[in-house]
């Protein structure tokens, strides 16, 4: 394996004009086995930076990559490939060995790795939007760049540990989360008196629990799909009363958001990040998002989240589709960089990694310590620490067994090394529609889910659940309460699908592949 633990053999840094003098000095300075790497700049607006380490790997050996945000059904063991960015860290396994290649959680740049057949490359994204940043003077924090070699463990021992050597300080939930979320039954067609009646089968669900259940309210509370304002419609009439009734039931009240997309007119054009200088008077200008480095566009996010926490006493807040809302694009659309073009944030003082960090921040600090975050679609390195539990994949499906298979088994597997060391991995839900999807595959997932130790959420309208199937999932609910279990990955280095695991020293065996669900 190729030793990155010692100053690098290359160095360069780009310019967002390179006709210019540089002025940048990069520092790397070794402590503790890791590298700490800043950047200070006066006049020059740095866009990236480059380290190379050479060194040959040997030719069988096998890469597993980390993802920006969530995982697409995209994760595994592969082949060597030197045209592939790995974003954030990545494991290389030859023979018994498991050796992990990373940067610390909550770094100043974005960061992504290339490993080829004569070394490791760490290229390290240090603009604001898609500009050099304006350091001028000031000391970049770029990243602290880590790496361990594990032999004779497991995939799933060797890949926890070296997370939690990524992120010491995770941010965790008090107790496990599970319960209800409404999105992959209803897909938006609710309303309050459905809710409540949601509410009711997680109470039902999980009669005598003392760690009591979610009921997430998702996508559709709201008077606009899928934006803001956040305020309600007529369908759920009063979100504070829906909360209080929550809670009579015993059930804890949560609520998704999408905080940077709103269409009302009376947003100040500033506060919008327009890239491509659309029109104020265009329809498209009410559609483009919220630009975070405005500071008061941050306000009107701890505005926003303290009415819903502190006002109507919601316990867990599911903020979405930052991420793309910010750059355009699905995690899975981006290679090296996330973002192209010409455009920046309206600070650019800051890069794009400092400004995202203090969004989640500013949702974080605004629960005034009475919620807890689950974030979606977040940039997962810069989330550890800031959310509570955080989706880890794409949406799973309350109609399509491909998609939960895809995006559901393969994330469960493949991030299960995050879950309790950056923070608690939803692999999101078992969506339950009466015939949908294949009873015997959807409770084979459900099953694994809630002996994962990770959040585990059900979509299942109150009158759809088979009163045969309750027991089944109040003994689910029973072990998801408590999060106890240990699971480890078997067959994760030769299966994009695993259905080998170990859980509690007990084999199980998962068929993901059955009759007209291939």
């Amino acid at each position: 394996m190729v030793n990155i633990n010692r100053m690098p053999d290359f160095t360069h840094i780009e310019l967002e004009d390179e006709s210019s003098e540089n002025d940048c000095k990069l520092t790397i300075k070794p402590y503790f086995g890791m590298l700490g790497v800043t950047l200070t700049a006066v006049n020059s607006r740095p866009k990236s930076v480059l380290l190379r380490w050479y060194g040959q790997s040997e030719k069988d050996t096998l890469v597993l990559s980390d993802a920006w945000e969530r995982g697409y059904g995209d994760l595994g063991f592969k082949s060597m490939n030197g045209s592939q960015y790995m974003p954030w860290y990545f494991f290389a396994k030859h023979e018994d060995v498991f050796a992990g290649y990373g940067v610390m959680t909550l770094p100043d740049a974005m960061a992504c790795w290339r490993y080829d057949e004569k070394g490791i490359s760490l290229f390290l994204d240090t603009r604001c939007g898609c500009k050099g940043v304006r350091l001028q003077g000031r000391t970049l924090c770029l990243c602290t760049v880590v790496s361990a070699a594990y032999s004779g463990l497991s995939f799933s021992e060797a890949s926890a540990l070296f997370c939690r050597l990524m992120c010491p300080l995770p941010l965790l939930p008090d107790k496990p989360l599970y319960g209800g979320n409404n999105w992959y039954y209803a897909y938006g067609n609710s309303s309050y008196e459905q809710i409540i009646k949601d509410a009711k089968l997680q109470a039902e669900l999980a009669s005598g629990l003392v760690n009591r259940p979610f009921m997430v309210v998702d996508d559709g509370w709201q008077l606009n799909p899928c934006a803001g304002p956040w305020q309600v419609n007529e369908r759920f009439k009063d979100m504070k009363k829906i909360a209080d009734e929550f809670k009579k039931l015993g059930v804890r009240p949560g609520l998704w958001v999408r905080y940077l997309r709103d269409e009302r007119k009376n947003i100040p054009p500033h506060w919008r990040l327009n890239k491509n200088n659309i029109p104020q008077d265009s329809s498209d200008f009410l559609k483009l998002p919220l630009d975070p480095s405005e500071s008061e566009v941050l306000d009107f996010v701890k505005k926003d989240t303290e009415k819903f926490v502190l006002d109507w006493g919601y316990e867990l807040i599911k903020h979405d589709y930052s991420t793309f809302d910010i750059f355009g694009k699905w995690g899975f659309q981006c290679n090296k960089l996330l973002c192209d073009g010409n455009w920046s944030f309206s600070d650019e003082s800051k890069t794009s990694a400092e400004i995202i960090k203090y969004f989640y921040k500013t949702i974080l600090d605004a629960t005034h310590n009475k919620a807890m975050i689950l974030g979606c679609n977040c940039i997962s390195h810069l989330a550890a620490g800031l959310v509570h539990a955080n989706r880890t994949g794409d949406d799973t499906s309350g109609t399509d067994w491909k998609r939960t298979r895809k995006m559901g088994v393969n994330t469960l597997a493949f991030r299960s090394c995050q879950n309790n060391t950056f923070y608690a991995a939803d692999a999101d839900c078992v969506g339950i529609i009466p015939g949908k999807i294949d009873k015997n595959l959807n409770l084979q997932w459900a099953t694994l889910l809630a002996k994962s130790a990770s959040p585990f959420f059900i979509s299942c309208a109150y009158d759809s659940m088979p009163p045969e199937d309750k027991p089944l999932f109040q003994s689910l609910f029973e072990t998801a309460s408590k999060g106890l279990d240990k699971l480890s990955v078997l067959d994760a280095t030769y299966n994009s699908l695993p259905s080998e695991y170990m859980i509690n020293d007990e084999l199980f065996k998962f068929d993901w592949y059955t009759g007209s669900e291939l």
